[in-house]
């Protein structure tokens, strides 16, 4: 019992000694404030009192791009969605004024497109916002100078599926009708213009592939099929019709009152022999 009692004592007073050094160190340690998220936001909405909050963070591990007052995010919206406690980094919030919803994740100086849709030029649902696509056009050309598919725009970002402007954390497909992509002003122009003369088909590719090709050419329709030849034309020789052995002249003689014909045949008469035409 004594021995159990002074183990007893022993464990106590050393549990009490790390704990008190533990405390110490511990309180030693300078703290910042930093602006966290009071709760689960979504992306687009603009930030209010009640959505920002401060929290104690270690001054020792910096995080570079937070913010140490909640009036600097009052105001900005949110370009991706925050869990609650999350810092708030300068990334996550658009221009204040710049709107709210999916215009806060449009730069300066490029546009939101839509385009519409289906399960084929949609990649059976796995378009995602946040994507990376090319964007391919099939087109007739005219005056009978066949279909060709050419890549009009490359490594180009979905903005939206749908109404949806955040990924599913899970992956799931969706089938969606009308799908924006983030472009440049020329680029939009070259997207409606494909748009309304052909068929396009978005073509997702990897999210760090950024590669674009500019020596792309079209694919046209010939490199894919070989087309049958045109069969020769038929030619008929026509028969003639014999022609005289000797073409033969008439010759009228008119004295006064009388006229008279006379035949010749070219044997006989080598020049023709003009009319001679009188009166009675």
């Amino acid at each position: 019992m004594l021995a159990f009692i002074m183990a007893l004592v022993l464990a106590g007073v050393f549990t009490w000694i790390v704990f008190k050094r533990l405390r110490a160190s511990m309180g030693d340690r300078n703290s910042v404030k930093v602006v966290v998220a009071a709760t689960e936001l979504p992306a687009g909405v603009a930030l209010a009192e009640k959505d920002v909050t401060l929290m104690d963070w270690p001054s020792d591990v910096p995080m570079a791009g937070t913010y140490s007052k909640a009036q600097e995010v009052l105001g900005h919206p949110l370009i991706r969605s925050l869990g609650a406690k999350e810092p708030i980094f300068q990334r996550d919030l658009g221009l204040e004024g710049s709107g709210v919803g999916l215009a806060t994740k449009i730069p300066p100086g490029m546009r939101a497109t839509a385009v519409k849709s289906n399960e084929i030029v949609g990649v059976a649902g796995f378009l995602y916002p946040g994507s990376h696509v090319d964007v391919q056009a099939t087109i007739q050309l005219p005056a009978n100078g066949g279909t060709l598919t050419q890549t009009v725009l490359q490594d180009v970002e979905v903005l939206t599926a749908g109404q949806t402007i955040e990924p599913d954390p899970q992956g799931k497909p969706q089938q969606v009708d009308v799908v924006t992509l983030l472009v440049s002003p020329e680029d939009s122009q070259k997207l409606q213009l494909a748009s309304t003369q052909g068929t396009i088909q978005f073509v997702l590719r990897n999210g760090t592939d950024t590669t674009v090709n500019k020596d792309l050419r079209p694919a046209r329709l010939d490199q894919l099929v070989t087309l049958p030849a045109k069969p020769a034309p038929v030619i008929r020789a026509r028969a003639r019709k014999p022609l005289a052995a000797h073409p033969s002249y008439v010759l009228e003689v008119i004295e006064g009152t009388k006229k008279t014909v006379h035949k010749f045949d070219e044997s006989v008469a080598k020049e023709p022999v003009a009319k001679v035409q009188g009166t009675e």
